[in-house]
């Protein structure tokens, strides 16, 4: 029983490493992606007849750098701009027929809004061009990162809670299998306290050792995933992967993390059948 109880710690174990990792894997995603959007606005122009676009786009790039906070402004060439309408459109589409809107990308050196607020009034001042700060996509983006860690949190309650239960299961069964023995440790003198004692360190031993295993096995499937992102999946695939979870590194602080777990689940495990020795004795 100490066998299958540890296997299942294990399993348990390396369930709520994954999934801890993935927490922690988004959560940097996300903050990545957050700081890198409020580092860059865009200023758009749109094509107006009457209006000359590169005379609008030096406009644009010297009102940007001429203001406060702005660290550097470039304006993306019309190839670019076709590009990145390629995912929707299609490759090798002819667009020149298109009136496709110009973008400059300006760099910030702070995310000042007052700085912001006085490069829009100077921005619209061209005719068709509009800025855009990108505060609303950083908003879904900090929603849909709160989401998953949250339901990553609920995961690992729901996990924490059916190890509790099968440790006490197991405890129970154990207890009872053992129940003459129990009587004669009574009955020699032995308190409730030393009993449970007994049955708390044989449990936390399965539990380091479930807890160790389970570790070793998600430090592995993350290397593992990391490896098949990089070399083995197809570059749209892989891409994809990386932007949610980025290249699948931990890092020092997300490695400690999941190591942490392996006290805590022992700790848990111990506690556990402690509990249920007491008071099953009782």
């Amino acid at each position: 029983s100490g066998h299958t109880l540890m296997l299942l710690i294990a399993i348990m174990t390396f369930l709520s490493c994954v999934t801890l990792g993935a927490v922690i894997l988004v959560q940097k995603s996300a903050l990545a992606w957050s700081s890198e959007v409020g580092r860059e606005v865009t200023i758009q122009i749109r094509p107006i007849d009457g209006e000359v676009m590169q005379s609008n786009l030096r406009t644009a790039i010297a009102l940007a750098t001429s203001s406060p906070g702005v660290a550097n402004a470039y304006a993306l060439s019309l190839e670019d701009s076709e590009e990145l309408l390629a995912p929707w459109l299609g490759e090798g589409l002819d667009l020149s027929a298109l009136s496709i809107p110009r973008l400059v990308i300006v760099e910030l050196d702070r995310a000042d809004a007052q700085d912001i607020a006085q490069l829009k009034t100077s921005v619209e001042s061209i005719n068709g061009a509009t800025l855009n700060t990108h505060a609303a996509w950083r908003k879904q983006l900090n929603t849909m990162a709160g989401t998953f860690v949250i339901s990553g949190l609920l995961v690992l309650l729901l996990i924490a809670s059916a190890t509790v239960l099968a440790i006490i299961f197991a405890t129970r069964g154990t207890m009872a299998s053992n129940r003459a023995i129990v009587d004669v440790l009574h009955f020699i003198g032995a308190s409730n306290s030393f009993i449970a004692q007994e049955f708390q360190g044989r449990f936390l031993r399965i539990g380091l050792r479930g807890g160790i295993i389970g570790v070793i096995a998600a430090l592995v499937f993350f290397f593992a995933a990391g490896f098949a992102v990089r070399s083995v999946l197809p570059t749209p695939s892989g891409a994809q992967l990386e932007t949610l979870f980025g290249s699948f590194s931990l890092g020092i602080d997300g490695i400690i993390a999941i190591v942490a777990l392996v006290p805590a689940i022992a700790a848990l495990t111990a506690i556990t059948s402690r509990l249920t020795v007491r008071s099953f004795l009782r």
